[in-house]
C-alpha cells in the first residue's frame, strides 16, 4: 500500500525540512513495546510507493519475552508479512541522537489494504469509529506514574530509589515535595527539552507518594494522538533517566513496600458537530449519557482488565491498602473509587478511569476504557449510587490475578463486538503465554518459606 500524494507531501517536507539522515519506523505491539525499522532517510521516502515497509504480522503476538504462542490462529497464514504506513501526524524528531533523526508511528495493512484488526492502532481507531457514527467525540487526557530507581542488572536483587543531586536515596514518602523533585532535576529539564521539541503536550509535574515517584500529566485531546504520546513519553524518559544512570520504570509494582504506578484516564465525549460536552446538561448538570458512561465502565471494565492491568505485576497494585481501586464503585471527587467524577465547570465535567497500571499499552486502555463507556451510552445502561467516604471499606470486585481477568475477557461477548473477535483471541494468546512462562518460574519467597518447613 503506497502512501497518497499529500501524506508523501508532508513526510518529506518534514525530512528535509529538519535535514534528517535517518527514520525509526514504530509499531507498537500488544505490550506497548515499539518495534520496527531503521532506515536512512531516502530509503524511507522511496519506500512509500514501493511498499518497502514490511513487517512480520507475528509481531502483534510476540509475547513481552520475545516468544510466540503455540497455536495460535489469529495471524494471517497468507500473510506472513504486512505493510507499514507511517502515519504523517506523527512524525517528530527523536531529539536525543546526535544525527538528526525523526521517528513515525505506522499502522499496519495487508497486501488488500485491509488494516491488521489485531494491531493496537487499530482497536483503538475501530472505538474511535464507532463514536464518530454517533455523532460523537471523545476526549481524553492520560495521568502517568512511574518511578526512578537504582540501576539494577540483576533481575533477583530488589529495586531501590536512586540517589539524588544530595547524594543521599529517599527513604520517606514525599508526596507533592518540590525538594524531592528537585533531587532529579537534570533528568527533568532533559525530559522536557526532548518532550518540547517533539511537541509532546506534557503538563503538570508531580512527586507521588512512593520513593522517587513521579506523576506526569498530558493536556487532554484526541485519543489517538494522545495514546501516541504516552508511547513517545515511555520512550523519552526512559532515555532521558538512563542519561543519568538511573532507570524510569512504568511497571505497575516495582518495589513490595512501595505503592503502585497508575495510567489514569480522565474522559469526556462532545458532541463533534458543535464541541459541546455531552456530559453536561443544559443546566450544568451532570447528564444521562454521563451516568450511562459511568455504568458502561462499572459493568463491563472487570471483564476488560486485560486492557488496564496486562501483566501478573499489574494486580499486586491492586491492594486494598494502597491509593488504587478494588472496586468499581464511582463517586464525585473520591479518590478511593474505580471512577472518579471531578469537581469541574460543565464544559470540562468528565470521569477519570482510576483502575489501569502505568504498564498498561496506551492504545488500548483508552480503547478499552471508552468502549466500556460507549456500551454504557448505548445500552443506557444505570450506574450505581455515587459512594460517599471510602470504597475501600466495600467489597474487592476486581479480578485479581490475570488468568481470572483473562477468561472475563475471553467470554466477554459485548466487548468481542465492539474490540473484534480476532483481537480478543490475540490477547488470550499473547497474555495466556506469558501467564504461563511467569508460573513455571520459582519465586524467592517460595524458597524462603517452604524449603524447609513444609
Amino acid at each position: 500500500m503506497s502512501a497518497d500524494g499529500s501524506k508523501l507531501n508532508q513526510l518529506e517536507q518534514f525530512i528535509h525540512g529538519h535535514h534528517i539522515t535517518e527514520v525509526e519506523c514504530l509499531v507498537p505491539d500488544m505490550n506497548g513495546i515499539a518495534r520496527g525499522k531503521i532506515l536512512p532517510d531516502e530509503k524511507f521516502l522511496r519506500s512509500l510507493d514501493h511498499r518497502g515497509l514490511r513487517i512480520p504480522e507475528s509481531i502483534f503476538i510476540q509475547t513481552v519475552t520475545g516468544e510466540y504462542p503455540d497455536k495460535e490462529d489469529v495471524t494471517d497464514d497468507a500473510s506472513i508479512d504486512v505493510y507499514m504506513v507511517p502515519d504523517p501526524d506523527s512524525i517528530r524528531p527523536v531529539p536525543w541522537y546526535d544525527e538528526p533523526t525523526a521517528q513515525v508511528i505506522c499502522d499496519c495493512v495487508y497486501a488488500d489494504g485491509k488494516p491488521v484488526e489485531i494491531s493496537p492502532r487499530h482497536v483503538l481507531r475501530r472505538v474511535l469509529a464507532l463514536y464518530e457514527e454517533r455523532g460523537w467525540r471523545p476526549i481524553v487526557a492520560p495521568e502517568l506514574e512511574f518511578f526512578l530507581v537504582k540501576t539494577n542488572t540483576d533481575p533477583d536483587y530488589p529495586l531501590e530509589p536512586p540517589l539524588g543531586r544530595s547524594g543521599r536515596p529517599e527513604t520517606g514518602r514525599q508526596a507533592f515535595g518540590i525538594d524531592a523533585v528537585n533531587e532529579f532535576d537534570p533528568i527533568f529539564e532533559q525530559m522536557y527539552d526532548w518532550c518540547e521539541a517533539m511537541d509532546l503536550d506534557v503538563d503538570t509535574l508531580q512527586h507521588e507518594a512512593g520513593a522517587a515517584q513521579i506523576e506526569i500529566n498530558f493536556n487532554h485531546g484526541d485519543p489517538l494522538d494522545l495514546a501516541d504520546q504516552v508511547l513517545l513519553f515511555k520512550r523519552t524518559m526512559r532515555e532521558a533517566a538512563l542519561r543519568h544512570n538511573v532507570y524510569a520504570t512504568f511497571m505497575a509494582k516495582p518495589m513490595q513496600r512501595e505503592p503502585g504506578s497508575a495510567m489514569h484516564l480522565h474522559q469526556s465525549v462532545v458532541d463533534a458537530a458543535t464541541g459541546r460536552n455531552l456530559f453536561a446538561d443544559e443546566n450544568g448538570e451532570n447528564s444521562e449519557l454521563l451516568h450511562n458512561f459511568i455504568a458502561g465502565l462499572q459493568k463491563f471494565i472487570p471483564a476488560a482488565m486485560p486492557l488496564m492491568a496486562p501483566n501478573v505485576n499489574s494486580y499486586r497494585r491492586l491492594d486494598p491498602d494502597s491509593d488504587a481501586p478494588i472496586n468499581v464503585h464511582w463517586g464525585y471527587d473520591n479518590r478511593t473509587t474505580g471512577f472518579r467524577v471531578p469537581v469541574s465547570e460543565p464544559q470540562a465535567r468528565r470521569v477519570e478511569n482510576r483502575v489501569a497500571g502505568a504498564d498498561a499499552n496506551p492504545y488500548l486502555m483508552i480503547a478499552g476504557s471508552l468502549a466500556c463507556g460507549y456500551l454504557g451510552m448505548v445500552n443506557h445502561l444505570e450506574p450505581s449510587n455515587p459512594v460517599m467516604g471510602s470504597a475501600k471499606r466495600l467489597a474487592f470486585t476486581l479480578p485479581r490475578h490475570l488468568y481470572d481477568s483473562l477468561s472475563k475477557f475471553s467470554s466477554s461477548k459485548p466487548l468481542r463486538d465492539v474490540l473484534g473477535d480476532k483481537f480478543v483471541d490475540a490477547v488470550w494468546y499473547v497474555k495466556m503465554a506469558e501467564y504461563d512462562a511467569w508460573h513455571r518460574v520459582i519465586s524467592s519467597w517460595e524458597r524462603e518459606n517452604l524449603l524447609l518447613n513444609v
